[in-house]
C-alpha cells in the first residue's frame, strides 16, 4: 500500500518554491529570517511526516509554532538562570523594592 500524500519534506520544498518570490521581495535584512522559517519547519519533519497530514500547510504551521515554543522555553530558562554574579535577573540587590 503506497502513500496517498506527498512526503512532508516534499511539501515543504513545494511551499518554499511557491513562496520564493516573497522571500526575494523582502528587504535584505528579513530574507535570512524568511529562510530560517523553512529550516525550523524541517526540524520537525520526522514527526510531521509520521502524522502524514492531508494538508501539509497545517503541519508546516504547527512545526513553526513548535519551533517558536522551543525557542521561548530556551530563552525563559536562560533568563531564569543565575548570571555570572550569582544573582538571577528577577532578584536585585537587597536595597531594591
Amino acid at each position: 500500500m503506497g502513500r496517498t500524500n506527498p512526503t512532508y519534506r516534499d511539501a515543504i520544498r513545494a511551499l518554499e518554491a511557491e513562496w520564493e518570490p516573497m522571500g526575494t521581495a523582502l528587504r535584505r535584512e528579513y530574507q535570512a529570517d524568511f529562510d530560517r522559517l523553512f529550516d525550523r519547519a524541517r526540524t520537525f519533519a520526522d514527526a510531521a511526516g509520521y502524522a502524514n497530514p492531508p494538508e501539509p500547510e497545517r503541519a508546516f504551521l504547527l512545526s513553526l509554532l513548535l519551533a517558536h515554543e522551543v525557542e521561548l522555553r530556551r530563552l525563559r530558562a536562560e533568563l531564569e538562570s543565575p548570571d555570572a554574579s550569582g544573582e538571577s535577573p528577577q532578584t536585585g540587590s537587597e536595597g531594591d523594592p
